[in-house]
């Protein structure tokens, strides 16, 4: 299911006295979280004007109308979320929130393989950890000659399958 307001990140907790906070960022990197000038709590339901700054693996955000340490610290804990309208991806770009639980098919068979569970990111190319109903666990590279399709409003990878991935190949 396609979600209009996805997480980006934790707040952690507080930054000097003036209401910052600190935030453990789930998105690619400080630097994309620090991108967006409006922020969200409770899964969109309340926006937040925001300036933000990278600080090592964290960000740090100053939070309107947020002004105190004592202020900040309230919202220890709390989901931050960044609505899908404020980004535009280039074709083929996914949220990691979207691929989860989409189903993979083999592209020539319709043989379902299991859902992803997970995106591992290895330098290379992602990877795909893919369950199937047995739970157990099989590693999809994401490389042009095996992800053939994502249609995530339809919540289907399909695949063509290099030999020797699924136990059932030579």
């Amino acid at each position: 299911m396609i979600k209009q307001f996805l997480e980006v990140g934790k707040i952690v907790g507080t930054h000097g006295l003036n209401g910052e906070v600190r935030v453990e960022c789930w998105c690619d990197s400080p630097e994309f979280l620090c991108y967006f000038k409006n922020l969200y709590l409770k899964e969109g339901k309340e926006k937040l004007k925001v300036k933000s700054r990278p600080h090592k693996n964290i960000a740090l955000v100053k939070i309107n109308n947020v002004n105190s340490i004592e202020d900040a610290d309230m919202l220890r804990g709390q989901i931050l979320y960044i609505n899908r309208e404020d980004i535009d991806f280039d074709d083929g770009v996914n949220f990691v929130q979207d691929l989860l639980n989409c189903t993979v098919r083999d592209i020539d068979t319709n043989e379902v393989y299991g859902k992803i569970t997970d995106v591992l990111y290895t330098g290379a190319n992602d990877v795909y950890e893919v369950t199937n109903d047995n739970n157990k666990k099989f590693y999809i590279p994401v490389i042009d000659q095996v992800v053939i399709n994502k249609d995530v409003e339809n919540e289907v990878v399909e695949i063509r399958p290099m030999k020797g991935l699924f136990d059932d190949e030579d």
